[in-house]
């Protein structure tokens, strides 16, 4: 989501700079843009679109040709819209009214609104970002040292930000700083580069800083200076790496894959950041543009989506049920329209994608909205048709997703969906103490879910053990049916091994002829209300010989006395088990794929957007 390059040097800057965009275009973007200092004045050109569009755009101005720029300090960006629709005003960078600074910036600043209007008619906005607010703020400070400014602006700012400044009155000195949104430092032959990660700097240099949150860089001929927020100088040499540009491309780790399962605790804090309200113990989504007297006459909730979006929408279902008292319906789109839906304008209808352009949806929710219901779109990319034709709705801010099985997006969907329960909830009738007991448990997932993904190195040995098998049962039991579901999807997509899920409840209702020693069970039975009747399956289980592998609470020593192979992850509230319980599972499909030699991002026949019915 979002990519950052900057240059000092001797060489001429924008190949550089273009070249380092190309390096991050999987991170996936919607309009990119450039600035180079030359001879005082900045050049910059922003396009919507490619990277292609961009260069084309300045072939067409004559900049960067034979009469163009020659400048050695510039900063560029791929944009993934946030603040703003995808236009060129919102692309960055973005300037102050002066004209001599210049910000690019990856993250969301979240009082951004407060500081806009603090700022007030004394400065003249541009877009619609929150980025171009920050460069009037550190332009409202700014007394000769960019740096200083930089530092007494972030003081002010809350959020997240990875943040590449210069300034025209220090033409030999560009400011970078960091929280919650990556950026590194690469050390050349006095000439230095920053970037989102490493990939736009490795064809010139594999000495790098990683800079830490709450870390500025003043990069300089003279070299690199680390600083913390209270502007005390830092120790912090360079460090070489080994990886080549594609490792890069995926922070070092084999596959997309996981890189993204690993992206888990961060992307799902973006999602709920800025939207989980405390002490009211609720949650405020703008982007469902109703009001309370609209939301009152709400009756009934339909949620419409396909593969791995349907499954986080019955999660969905049970939040909307249990905490809003909503009877809520899952529909597979591909079904929808075709089985003459019941639909009146007391049904809220959402259309969940990740892509936004999924072709069974999109009809869906246009026969939806023909029969009158309130149709809203929950979706990842900015733009998408989704997002346009639905009358509101949220996104899910999980970034890009490369690997074609979808991991952190399926996260992100339940976490917008318990927020909308929880807001319908607030509305209909849930006590506000249920609600602030929820946000709270929501605010601690993020560390719940790393914890989870310390077990990495244990579900590796267990993939290997059992690598072997062709068939496995699934099962889970309330929320965690979904859960299961979502599994046996992902074993499926990766390994290429037969899988089916099941209500724990169903196995005895014919599955259970299937079992035997060579049909390995994999079953989530975490401490929730459901508890002893999921032990009760998985006894059932445990008679007929079949291979148990159990996901269990940390603390559950009885779970032992059924199978010697147990995941133990952390306990938090019953609606968010999903977001716990699913990582142990992805992580399984993962290693088995790699063990067994597949294609772990790009599995045969699958495609990350199907934009077909």
């Amino acid at each position: 989501m979002c990519g950052i390059v900057g240059y000092i040097g001797k060489k001429q800057a924008l190949p550089i700079l273009l070249n380092g965009l190309k390096r991050l275009e999987y991170r996936g973007y919607d309009s990119a843009g450039v600035a180079v200092l030359n001879e005082g004045l900045f050049q910059t050109t922003r396009s919507v679109g490619k990277i292609d569009n961009l260069v084309a755009k300045m072939q067409d101005e004559k900049i960067g040709g034979a009469s163009g720029i020659n400048g050695t300090m510039g900063i560029a960006h791929t944009r993934w819209a946030t603040h703003g629709g995808v236009t060129e005003e919102n692309a960055h960078p973005h300037k102050d009214c002066t004209g001599n600074l210049m910000i690019v910036h990856n993250g969301i600043i979240e009082n951004y609104r407060e500081l806009k209007e603090d700022l007030g008619k004394k400065h003249e906005f541009k877009s619609q970002t929150d980025t171009e607010v920050l460069a009037h703020l550190i332009e409202s400070l700014y007394k000769g040292d960019l740096r200083l400014a930089v530092e007494a602006a972030l003081a002010k700012v809350r959020g997240t930000y990875g943040l590449v400044a210069m300034h025209a009155s220090e033409p030999t000195k560009i400011v970078a700083a960091r929280l919650g949104s990556p950026l590194v430092v690469g050390v050349g032959d006095k000439e230095y580069y920053v970037a989102s990660d490493t990939s736009p700097m490795l064809a010139h240099t594999q000495q790098v800083i990683f800079l830490d949150d709450g870390e500025i860089a003043e990069i300089s001929e003279h070299g690199v200076q680390i600083y913390n927020l209270a502007d005390e100088r830092l120790n912090k040499p360079s460090e070489k790496i080994d990886w080549d540009e594609t490792t890069a491309e995926r922070q070092g780790h084999d596959h997309f894959m996981l890189k993204e399962i690993l992206d888990q605790p961060t992307v799902i804090k973006d999602a709920l950041r800025g939207r989980l309200v405390e002490s009211d113990g609720t949650a405020r989504l703008g982007g469902l543009n109703m009001t309370e007297e609209e939301m009152h006459k709400i009756k009934r909730v339909i949620l419409i989506a396909c593969g791995t979006a349907s499954y986080a929408a019955l999660v969905g279902k049970y939040a909307f049920e249990r905490l809003a008292g909503l009877p809520t319906t899952v529909e597979i789109a591909s079904e929808f329209r075709y089985s003459d839906p019941v639909i009146d304008n007391h049904t809220l209808v959402f259309g969940i994608s990740q892509s936004g352009e999924t072709a069974d949806t999109l009809a869906a929710l246009r026969e939806a909205k023909r029969k009158g219901a309130f149709v809203r779109g929950i979706v990842n990319v900015v733009g998408s048709t989704i997002a346009r034709e639905t009358d509101g709705g949220t996104y899910i801010h999980a970034g890009p997703e490369l690997a074609v099985a979808s991991t952190k997006a399926f996260m992100n969907m339940i976490g917008v969906l318990l927020m909308y329960a929880l807001q319908f909830g607030r509305v209909n009738r849930l006590a506000v103490a249920t609600g602030q007991r929820l946000v709270k448990a929501m605010l601690q997932i993020s560390g719940k879910m790393k914890q989870t993904l310390e077990l990495s190195d244990q579900i590796k040995i267990l993939a290997k053990k059992y690598s072997g098998y062709k068939n496995y049962f699934f099962l889970g039991r309330g929320v965690n049916y979904p859960v299961a579901l979502e599994g046996s999807l992902k074993l499926k997509e990766c390994s290429y091994i037969h899988s089916e899920a099941y209500p724990g409840g169903e196995m005895k209702h014919g599955p259970i002829a299937l079992l035997s020693p060579d049909f390995p069970v994999m079953a989530i039975m975490t401490k929730n209300q459901l508890y002893d009747k999921m032990r009760s399956n998985v006894e059932e289980i445990k008679a007929r010989q079949a291979p148990l592998i159990i996901i269990a609470t940390e603390g559950d020593d009885k779970a032992k006395e059924l199978s010697e192979d147990v995941i133990y992850v952390p306990a938090t509230m019953e609606l968010l088990e999903p977001l716990i319980n699913t990582i142990p599972l992805q992580l399984f499909a993962y290693h088995t794929a790699v063990m067994l030699g597949r294609d772990v991002d790009r599995p045969r026949n699958l495609a990350k957007s199907v934009t077909v019915e």
